[in-house]
């Protein structure tokens, strides 16, 4: 993960488990690391460490999206208020993955993303 991409509160993997980003700041090498938080505790490691947290059915329902559409080929989870919607292609033929804001097709394959252009485009986190 690039340290450009993230931003406080996002959530992201370490050792399997999700946390929150709650500070960055580089070491006395000028190395980055993150203050990461969960339920269970709080730690400092290298960004280098970090992973993303893939966007899946169970994180689109927790941002408040709904399933609107599921066959053999495609789901389809709708947030309407906000006109957006993510398609999770199950055809690997022509891969339509991915979020759509007003019908444009974004790159967004990760929570970190997600939380980030909800943040941009609406001025609120998406939980």
């Amino acid at each position: 993960m690039k340290i450009t991409e993230l931003t406080i509160r996002n959530l992201v993997r370490y050792r399997g488990k999700v946390y929150s980003l709650t500070e960055v700041y580089q070491d006395e090498n000028e190395e980055y690391h993150v203050k990461l938080k969960n339920s269970e505790q709080s730690i400092s490691v290298p960004v280098k460490l970090i992973k993303p947290v893939e966007i899946d059915e169970f994180w689109l329902l927790k941002f408040g999206f709904i399933k609107t559409y599921d066959s053999k080929y495609r789901i389809r989870f709708e947030r309407g208020q906000e006109f957006l919607k993510y398609d999770i292609d199950l055809h690997s033929v022509h891969p339509m993955t991915g979020l759509k804001i007003y019908g444009n097709n974004v790159n967004c394959k990760y929570v970190h993303q997600f939380q980030n252009i909800f943040c941009f485009l609406f001025g609120k986190e998406p939980i």
